[in-house]
């Protein structure tokens, strides 16, 4: 085994063990890696300083997006959060464990039509006001596991799915990760919702609906639409240029930059979500160091593995060298790499935006223990969808 995965894995060890400290670990481990590969072997893009220069020139366009868009969407959420919407929310879900369902159901709509990170935002905000701030660990990882569920069927809700996309992969090919995607929302879903409604109802209230701030709302969705059209329009019309610029992050900075005579953000939010984007970027850049050359040769049980590895190894780099080696059932690739992130809180930048919002969810150990559906719901999920239309590769 190379030494870089050996550092890797006491990383992420550490990570899990001593979740307080994410960061400075990560960083750490993004350093040895660096001094390892300079002095003794070489980095991905050959030796030397110039080797790492490379490499993070091709690296930081994916990095810059990850920064921009955790933020961003961040503020975001407190736009939604603060229109009043999440407060208005009990006078129309029902105030049982079905109310907490229908949010999870939500959560995963909105994924599909924006991004996985917007949509675990939007969701962990409207949770912070349904639940008056008291959330489990395992419903948390569910909100998260719902918005990566939602993102998985569709080329603009995911950051892999997108990279599919614009490899020549036509949406429709990814689409049937719906089928294990609902199957597992229903399976971690209804058990996280029956435990958040054992923990902290929803409380319904007799007086009358808030008021809704409008302008608020109209800035958040905005924002959202700015990203998913560029993110569209560079894809579909300059698909060359979606390496060399971080075309989508930059329009989410734009779109709230201009709304400031709007309504002003909440600028307060942005330095937890920055250590928290800093945090996965380590992780991330660490992940793009790996010598990994190629994966397993493509099949279904080759294909649920990589699932478990995108918990621990970052998804872009997987879904990169997947498309590079082809011939997968490309809907099959985008529902395991893209849902299986949620089993641990670090596995998805969707999972490290919301920690940002509830830093007890930072636990590893919690995740496990009340989100432990989640990894049972990848399985079941993947089973369906092989028994249903089984492992069918393109060329």
């Amino acid at each position: 085994m190379p030494i870089e995965f050996l550092i890797f894995g006491l990383t992420l060890l550490g990570v899990a063990i001593f979740h307080r400290q994410a960061l400075p670990i990560a960083a750490c481990g993004l350093a040895v890696v660096i001094a390892y590969q300079w002095l003794f072997t070489q980095f991905p893009a050959g030796a030397g300083a110039s080797g790492l220069l490379t490499h993070f020139a091709h690296e930081w366009v994916i990095l810059t997006n990850l920064l921009l868009l955790l933020v961003g969407f961040a503020l975001v959420s407190r736009h939604f959060e603060e229109s009043g919407v999440p407060a208005a929310l009990p006078h129309y879900l029902p105030d049982d464990w079905t109310g907490a369902f229908a949010l999870l159901v939500i959560v995963f709509v909105l994924s599909s039509f924006f991004d996985n990170i917007a949509g675990a935002l939007i969701g962990g905000a409207a949770a912070h006001t349904l639940f008056r701030g008291r959330l489990t660990v395992g419903y948390i990882a569910a909100i998260v596991a719902a918005a990566n569920a939602g993102g998985a069927g569709s080329v603009i809700g995911d950051t892999t799915t997108t990279m599919i996309w614009i490899s020549g992969v036509a949406p429709s090919k990814v689409l049937h990760a719906y089928v294990g995607a609902f199957a597992a929302l229903i399976i971690f879903g209804i058990s996280a919702a029956r435990q958040q409604q054992r923990f902290a109802p929803i409380i319904k209230e007799s007086k009358s609906s808030p008021r809704i701030d409008w302008a608020r709302l109209a800035v958040s969705a905005w924002v959202l639409v700015c990203a998913v059209v560029v993110n569209v329009f560079v894809n579909m019309l300059w698909p060359e240029l979606a390496d060399s610029f971080p075309f989508i992050g930059a329009a989410v900075a734009f779109a709230l930059l201009v709304t400031v005579g709007i309504r002003r953000p909440d600028w307060s939010a942005v330095p937890g979500a920055f250590r928290g984007s800093i945090f996965l970027l380590c992780l991330v850049a660490l992940a793009s160091l790996m010598p990994v050359d190629s994966l397993p040769d493509p099949s279904w049980p080759s294909t649920l593995m990589l699932g478990f590895v995108s918990a621990i190894f970052d998804n872009i780099p997987l879904t990169a060298l997947a498309l590079r080696q082809g011939g997968y059932d490309w809907g099959v690739l985008a529902y395991a790499v893209g849902f299986g992130g949620s089993m641990l809180w670090f596995g998805s930048s969707a999972g490290v935006a919301i920690c940002g919002m509830y830093p007890e969810a930072r636990s590893t150990g919690k995740w496990l223990r009340e989100g432990w559906l989640i990894p049972v719901a990848y399985v079941a999920g993947y089973a369906l969808l092989m028994a249903t239309l089984g492992w069918r590769p393109m060329p």
